[in-house]
């Protein structure tokens, strides 16, 4: 089984303080606002050379307003049957004795959308009449087990990302789909938005057919309209950048060999409608009354290099 764990490790990088807000909300109702964030070294140390290298998943150090620390470590599990509640003592119990002044808090991130038939061990205990050796738990997450549709509402990124790994019907898809992406869109900036797209998008396994589903969905909703947008220009200037410009010349010049002259002048208005809106009407006549194969090739190469319409140049 692939392992998706650095995916979930770059969202927590990312967002902490949301993450934190989500998942322990007492943390900062205690203690006062976050003012500073600390990522530790992930290898724990060695109680013996021979041992084999254990990695921390992540383990994040706080520090609020009122002084307190708080080490939060964070395990995420794709796979419960590789969990185990011994490996995760010493983790903590290693990051009590290097941190002495902070509160260490484990916590574990099931991440699979399978339904379980048994769960995994929550507590360990130790006691013998009223003397207690050991209690060790630890704070417990299984995704699946939360209603994506209870989460439409919650102003958080970090939720709107993981909304493809809640549950939801096969009906909700599309709208669970359509949330994740509005809500990660209001919530995050462009840059964010563009890195966690894909992780929305690799969770939810978005088909062909459910893209233009979605589409339409951006398009309906009032709300979504600058999404739709801003996805349609993104496009663009992602093909361009990744060879889809190589692509379009190729299919328009397929086009004209075949005589269709008229796709290939539909193409090209259509990008220059999407990178730069309305095309003034002296453009749209130009091209439309050109017939010349070579005169489009270049029209093309300019349209999707420009970044402004005054500096399309139209040589016959």
């Amino acid at each position: 089984m692939k392992s998706h764990d650095h995916n979930f490790k770059n969202l927590f990088l990312d967002f902490p303080k949301e993450t934190l807000d989500w998942f322990l909300p007492q943390a900062e109702a205690n203690w006062g606002k976050v003012r500073d964030v600390e990522f530790l070294r992930q290898e724990p140390k060695k109680h013996n050379l021979s041992d084999p290298s254990l990695e921390l998943d992540m383990p994040i150090l706080f520090h609020f307003d009122h002084q307190q620390l708080l080490l939060w470590l964070v395990e995420f599990q794709e796979d419960k049957a590789k969990f185990s509640i011994y490996k995760l003592l010493r983790y903590t119990t290693d990051l009590m004795e290097t941190h002495p002044d902070a509160l260490v808090i484990p916590t574990v991130l099931f991440t699979d959308r399978k339904k379980w038939h048994k769960t995994v061990e929550l507590n360990l205990h130790a006691q013998l009449n009223n003397r207690l050796f050991l209690h060790f738990e630890y704070i417990f997450h299984k995704l699946f087990d939360l209603n994506a549709r209870d989460y439409y509402n919650v102003n958080n990124p970090v939720v709107k990302i993981l909304l493809p790994k809640m549950n939801y019907k096969k009906e909700d898809r599309i709208e669970m789909i359509r949330q994740a992406y509005s809500g990660l869109f209001q919530l995050a900036s462009s840059g964010l938005f563009d890195k966690y797209v894909d992780f929305i998008d690799t969770y939810a396994k978005i088909g062909e057919e459910e893209q233009q589903k979605l589409h339409d969905e951006l398009v309906q909703h009032k709300e979504t309209a600058m999404l739709s947008k801003y996805i349609r220009e993104q496009g663009i200037q992602q093909g361009v950048q990744q060879g889809i410009q190589q692509g379009v010349q190729q299919g328009i010049q397929q086009g004209v060999q075949r005589g269709i002259l008229k796709k290939a002048k539909e193409d090209i208005l259509d990008i220059l409608e999407l990178r730069f809106g309305k095309v003034p009407p002296e453009i749209v006549e130009k091209i439309n009354q050109t017939n010349d194969p070579e005169i489009l090739r270049n029209f093309l190469k300019q349209c999707v290099q420009t970044k402004n319409l005054d500096q399309l140049q139209f040589n016959e």
